[in-house]
């Protein structure tokens, strides 16, 4: 069993890193939060998009994904700020989050603090605690088969499907062969390959579940009288050679590689399950990653042709491309360059093999490029969820 290093939590999880975070529960706390982010080092700031004036699906899809921004095992502990008067209130977020653990998290409102200058300091008392206990936490070793791994393709051009998403994919099955977990999502860019993928399901259920957050989608786009290929493939992927969202679909999937599908998750749910599984995100990156990390993912590997530069505040992301003209641009952003597949230099399976070595590495404690610039880019899906009651 391949082992690695990281922060044991009381449940029994464990992170590759170990971070206070401080997150409001409104875009109203935003400012002050940030203060306190500000002015204690080694907190981090996760802002909120929205957090009132929202009804049905969204306001329990926003719950489930600040919960799981503090039970990601890579958090040591959590500070909520709200303001008092909003849909999304810190005191029931926080009892909802300590139903779950019992990891430091607290939660204070400015209204009840009176203000920001007293909510501020508050909450940066807090912090400085926070910072103080975590810096304390010793490393422990263990198995890879308590990572899970989320995975995910933006600005993807023609060399997307030939060489950094099917070396991810080699990847991927090395992770499960150890036991661990992998999240495949964006299920804009599944449509097309139903018929490949319910074939690899592992049981009739989980074939139902991603008919049925595939199709509902398009049903979605269907009713709102929205062509989906009209905004997918995007602009910059028709500039970088892909032609349909179907090519751009198959060339997606093979992050996953070739192991059976377990499950199919909810935006931001924590898999039930080990082996590769399937999380109902969307097309865009930063809202898929932010899904993937608020489900418990410890690390993303997000593959690219054009090149991106955005990180995320919970887990490190490894960059790769597969196109050498993109990577000779944007090296700045990018860890590996996987341009030999194309070429003829380098095989799938010797690609798969630097990625997953890349894994450990980070895993390890080797910052990624998006965390060296401190890029902390979230944002939460709010649209209907097309799940049925019975499932």
């Amino acid at each position: 069993m391949v082992k690695i290093k990281g922060y044991k939590r009381s449940n029994g999880t464990y992170g590759i890193r170990n971070k206070v975070i401080i997150m409001a529960s409104v875009g109203c706390a935003n400012e002050t939060a940030r203060r306190v982010a500000e002015n204690v080092d080694n907190v981090i700031f996760i802002p909120a998009g929205k957090g009132c004036g929202q009804v049905g699906d969204s306001v329990e899809i926003t719950k489930r994904t600040m919960t799981g921004f503090a039970l990601n095992p890579n958090v040591y502990g959590a500070i909520i700020v709200g303001l008092g008067c909003e849909t999304i209130q810190p005191f029931p977020l926080l009892d909802r989050i300590k139903d779950m653990t019992d990891k430091p998290v607290y939660a204070l409102s400015i209204q009840e603090e009176g203000g920001t200058i007293r909510a501020i300091d508050k909450a940066s008392r807090i912090a400085r605690k926070l910072v103080t206990e975590a810096s304390k936490q010793k490393q422990v070793e263990f198995d890879l088969s308590e990572l899970i791994l989320a995975t995910n393709c933006g600005g993807s051009d023609a060399t997307s499907g030939l060489s950094p998403n099917p070396a991810l994919g080699v990847a991927s099955d090395k992770v499960v062969a150890e036991g661990g977990t992998v999240i495949l999502g964006e299920t804009t860019e599944l449509i097309g390959t139903e018929h490949i993928l319910t074939r690899r399901a592992k049981n009739e259920e989980v074939s139902s579940k991603l008919l049925q957050i595939i199709q509902g989608l398009e049903q979605q786009f269907s009713d709102l009288g929205v062509d989906v290929r009209g905004a997918n493939p995007s602009p910059g992927n028709q500039k970088g050679g892909l032609s349909t969202l179907e090519e751009k679909a198959l060339g997606g999937i093979s992050k996953g590689g070739t192991t059976a599908i377990n499950q199919v998750l909810k935006y931001a749910e924590n898999p039930a399950e080990k082996g590769l599984v399937i999380m109902d995100t969307p097309g865009y990156d930063i809202e898929s990653v932010t899904g993937m990390s608020a489900g418990g993912a410890q690390i993303c590997v997000f593959t690219t042709g054009r090149g991106t530069p955005i990180g995320n505040p919970l887990m490190p992301m490894i960059k790769i491309t597969g196109n050498k003209v993109t990577y000779g641009k944007m090296e700045d952003n990018i860890d590996l360059d996987l341009s030999g597949i194309v070429d003829g230099n380098m095989s799938l399976e010797e690609g798969g093999q630097i990625i997953f070595d890349k894994i450990i590495e980070v895993c390890n404690g080797e910052k990624t490029k998006a965390e060296s610039f401190g890029f902390n880019e979230v944002a939460i899906y709010r649209n209907n969820e097309v799940w049925c009651c019975n499932l």
